[in-house]
């Protein structure tokens, strides 16, 4: 099925985004994925490439683009190699917001050209051992001591946490205000009392680095507030329909790929003297997911043009982000059940995107959450 909401100026960028996979992912993803982490240089060849940070104001190192389109073009070309390059979509579909619309003209002068030459990896510090989607019950806070915010606390499961140049971290600056007294604060590279814990080892997308911050102590200027104090939940409401918009946009584009391997797979098998694929029930299945993919596209790029119009809720990004996971999860467990044993085999792809899939109806809110957003808006 055509898609209506491309126009050439975003396939040009998403032939750029694919020859870049090809040139600077596909050679290195092995090594990421033993590593546990991807190369800082392939930040800084995706910057030089237009790739991340291409919105940001001309002046700071960007086209000064605000189309989401084109976000959408890079997130499918990358969702291609699953856990080797979510790192890339975080910095302009998560990070990037923030800093684009919420820093100061000071803050925009230290840090936005470095994060649109892909010098500065940014990362957002929400999720602790005991709060995840219940945002209220964070603990890390901060209190001012003259021109600086002393900031104690710990995060987990924080991407990018290990490479992050530059953490925004989501604190509690007044205790008594419960979800109006949240602040987000910049924290950098090398400020004291500042630390990394491990390299978290997960079921999947082991090339996504994701790690366990404490921080104790942290004297944080002033002047890194990013956005206003005690209105960092409000930033964080206004910036999440994206966000999961965007994980939505990765699951269709990762499941339509292993789809296409499977396809491939079913034609190439044979047995009983046919190809796999060509048996009733499996002829069955695979119609299901054409015809399942299709539809979660169309209702994906409603979406985009949503976006792109300012007119995007965070009740239909809610829809597009469980739906579309759950729906990716689905499709890639049937996928390998139609490769038998050799799914289940390390060197085939599907075992890989078996498990990186996994995490998609979880991060970024749960399918849960996203259910309980949907359902208040009608009411219950």
């Amino acid at each position: 099925m055509k898609r209506l909401i491309f126009e050439s100026e975003h396939e040009q960028l998403r032939a750029s985004a694919k020859a870049f996979v090809e040139r600077e992912i596909a050679p290195y993803a092995e090594t990421w994925e033993r590593d546990g982490i991807i190369d800082r240089e392939a930040f800084k060849k995706a910057g030089e490439a237009g790739l991340v940070g291409f919105y940001m104001p001309e002046e700071f190192g960007g086209s000064d683009i605000d189309d989401f389109r084109f976000n959408a073009v890079v997130i499918e070309e990358m969702a291609k190699f699953g856990s080797r390059a979510p790192a890339f979509t975080l910095q302009n579909d998560v990070i990037g917001p923030y800093l684009k619309k919420l820093c100061t003209d000071e803050q925009k002068e230290r840090w936005l050209p470095g994060f649109a030459s892909g010098e500065i990896i940014g990362a957002i510090a929400m999720t602790e051992p005991g709060a995840g989607s219940d945002l209220a019950g964070i603990k890390t806070s901060a209190v001012l001591d003259g021109d600086h915010w002393v900031l104690n606390g710990a995060k987990t499961f924080i991407s990018c946490g290990i490479n992050a140049d530059l953490v925004i971290v989501v604190t509690r600056t007044d205790p008594e205000a419960g979800h109006k007294g949240f602040t987000l604060l910049g924290v950098e590279r090398g400020m004291e009392g500042f630390e990394r814990g491990r390299n978290l080892d997960k079921l999947g997308q082991h090339a996504q680095d994701t790690a366990e911050l404490s921080f104790t102590n942290v004297r944080v200027p002033a002047a890194n507030v990013i956005g206003e104090v005690n209105k960092g939940f409000y930033h964080l409401m206004h910036n999440l329909p994206s966000e999961r918009l965007a994980i939505g946009v990765g699951a269709v584009a990762g499941a339509r790929k292993a789809f296409e391997d499977t396809l491939v797979y079913v034609s190439e098998r044979k047995a009983f003297g046919q190809s796999v694929g060509s048996f009733q029930a499996n002829r069955h299945k695979i119609a299901e997911i054409a015809t399942e993919l299709d539809i979660a596209q169309a209702f994906v790029d409603r979406c985009i043009q949503g976006a792109v119009d300012g007119e995007l809720t965070a009740v239909d990004a809610s829809k597009a982000k469980w739906w579309c996971t759950e729906l990716a999860k689905r499709i890639v467990d049937t996928c390998l059940q139609l490769h038998g044993g050799y799914g289940y085999m390390a060197e085939y792809p599907i075992s890989r995107i078996y498990a990186d899939v996994r995490i998609e109806t979880i991060y970024g809110g749960t399918t849960e959450i996203m259910k309980d957003i949907i359902g208040r808006d009608l009411g219950f």
